[in-house]
């Protein structure tokens, strides 16, 4: 046995050069495969999965398409990972973080194949990052006090946010929902309480925003319609116990009718709940289970709107929008916590009926009815949507804006140029590098556009050379414009979290020198 084996037999290592080479390649090449989607003339990725039903995702949402893929590589995961948390922290910027990554890499692959240490380059990315973000604070425009600029900043980020994605046709009218639903939040980040319901039918356009709380259910048969000054109770308990069950249950009986007196029991037990239930002096009753026709008469009859059957997402939505508590027992009414609300009613979306409670406890409520052809474009347009929200309640909170298109990454390259000029020792080379890598953002965004990106960068960084230049990629008319009167705008936050979590990605995967693959535990033969 060889003395160098200290690994079991399929384990396997790599070492120095070729691991480093291998978390290159791979983060490199997840970068390369989401960088068409950047910028708003990227293009869209089928994803189909292979388990059950085949479903099929088409998306050009970063982490939706990272999230979907089966990676082997241990550095691509790291940028899975980082577009990951992009999304759950500021939702949008999930691609530009993923390509901005990988651009660092493929600056850092050519530093170390002219022999520089990657701990210098490490200390080079750490200072240019600092320095860019540096340049982006002064530059920033914060228009809190004024609450009109304020509002119209809000649109643009809403507008820009969603011109890469599949809701770029209506941006307008979806901006105006998105800014009008977090208005609403007043200032809190918890997007619960805006509801999105999607129906398929009608075109994007349809979509509007509904003040309120829409249910998706049925009102049962023989109960009012409409109910103003709704007292509502939310529940999580059976109301099927009204029959005796077949199934499961024994029953010694000597005749039919001790069967029917058992029935009669529990038709008893089951009104003594009812009753208990209208005790809390209620006129709607939302259960999250079956409603049998008994009880169900019962509540008809005390003129009680009973929903039946509402999916746990929507209880807990309807109790948190009400004010209401999900109650379970009902013995003493004055502990139970009721939602109120101005008025239920039934309405018509496409085909379907719907429960809409208007007027309700918690002026932050509001559901956003998504219509579109096919459920495909529904389920985009909502991650879409949900970008645009996200963005815009972290705005709301951090208040400072940007210009974009491309402009902040030419800002934060010059800035770092500079640096580089005056940094003594290798490490200069590491930080023209960082500035390097920052230009790929709007090259790309030109390069999917089909524009003559090296032109045009080279341009804007002409035109960078100027002070207070508001310059950046306008794919449109595909020349460099004007950002400002474009109306091209950013949330600070979301290129701060984007600058950040690259650059901290990128180090963690410079820091690898060796990468061991472990074997995988053998399943003992069971004969």
């Amino acid at each position: 046995m060889p003395i160098d084996k200290i690994f079991k037999d399929d384990a396997s290592e790599e070492k120095g050069e070729r691991a480093r080479m291998a978390s290159f390649i791979g983060a490199m090449a997840v970068a390369d495969l989401v960088k068409s989607t950047l910028g708003p003339k990227g293009m869209d990725k089928i994803l189909q999965s292979t388990g059950r039903g085949h479903s099929v995702t088409v998306t050009n949402d970063g982490a939706t398409i990272l999230k979907s893929l089966h990676i082997d590589n241990p550095a691509a995961k790291v940028l899975v990972d980082i577009s990951k948390v992009q999304d759950d922290e500021v939702g949008d910027g999930t691609t530009s973080v993923v390509v901005l990554a990988g651009e660092l890499l493929r600056e850092a692959e050519k530093l170390v194949t002219s022999k520089i240490h990657p701990m210098t380059i490490i200390a080079g990315y750490r200072m240019a990052a600092e320095c860019a973000r540096d340049a982006l604070l002064k530059r920033v425009i914060d228009n809190k006090e004024n609450a009109e600029k304020f509002r119209s900043d809000l649109m643009k980020i809403a507008m820009t946010t969603l011109c890469s994605k599949i809701l770029s046709q209506d941006k307008e009218h979806f901006a105006e929902m998105a800014v009008d639903a977090v208005f609403r939040l007043k200032g809190s980040t918890n997007l619960e309480a805006i509801q999105i319901i999607k129906k398929p039918g009608g075109s994007l356009r349809d979509s509007f925003l509904d003040e309120g709380f829409i249910l998706d259910k049925k009102i049962g048969i023989g109960q009012p319609k409409r109910i103003e000054n709704a007292k509502i109770l939310v529940a999580n308990t059976a109301m099927d116990t009204d029959k005796v069950k077949i199934y499961g249950a024994r029953v010694r009986v000597d005749s039919m009718t001790k069967v029917a007196q058992i029935e009669g029991a529990e038709k008893e037990k089951m009104k003594d709940k009812v009753n208990k239930i209208l005790a809390h002096g209620i006129n709607c009753f939302v259960n999250r289970q079956l409603i049998y026709n008994f009880p169900e008469e019962l509540f008809a009859d005390a003129g009680v709107l009973a929903i039946e059957h509402a999916d746990f997402e929507g209880i807990e939505r309807l109790g948190l929008v009400t004010g209401g508590e999900i109650a379970s027992t009902f013995d003493n009414p004055e502990s139970v916590k009721l939602g109120h609300c101005k008025l239920i009613e039934e309405i018509m979306i496409g085909e379907d009926k719907l429960i809409h409670f208007s007027g309700v406890e918690m002026g932050q409520a509001c559901s956003i009815v998504l219509r579109g052809a096919s459920h495909h474009v529904l389920d985009e347009a909502e991650r879409s949507l949900h970008d645009a929200l996200c963005v815009l309640s972290q705005t709301v909170n951090d208040s400072r804006v940007l210009l974009g298109g491309g402009w902040p990454e030419m800002v934060m390259a010059k800035e770092v140029d500079e640096l580089a000029r005056k940094t003594a020792g290798k490490k200069s080379h590491t930080i023209e590098a960082f500035s390097r890598a920052l230009v790929a953002i709007p090259t790309t965004i030109a390069d999917n556009a089909g524009l003559d990106s090296a032109e045009l960068v080279a341009q804007l960084r002409a035109e960078h050379h100027t002070e207070g230049c508001n310059a950046g990629i306008d794919v449109i008319s595909g020349a460099v414009g004007d950002m400002e009167e474009r109306g091209i705008y950013e949330a600070f936050k979301v290129k701060q979290a984007v600058l950040l979590s690259a650059t901290e990605a990128a180090e963690m995967i410079l820091r690898v020198d060796e990468i061991i693959t472990c074997a995988p535990r053998r399943r003992e033969d069971r004969m």
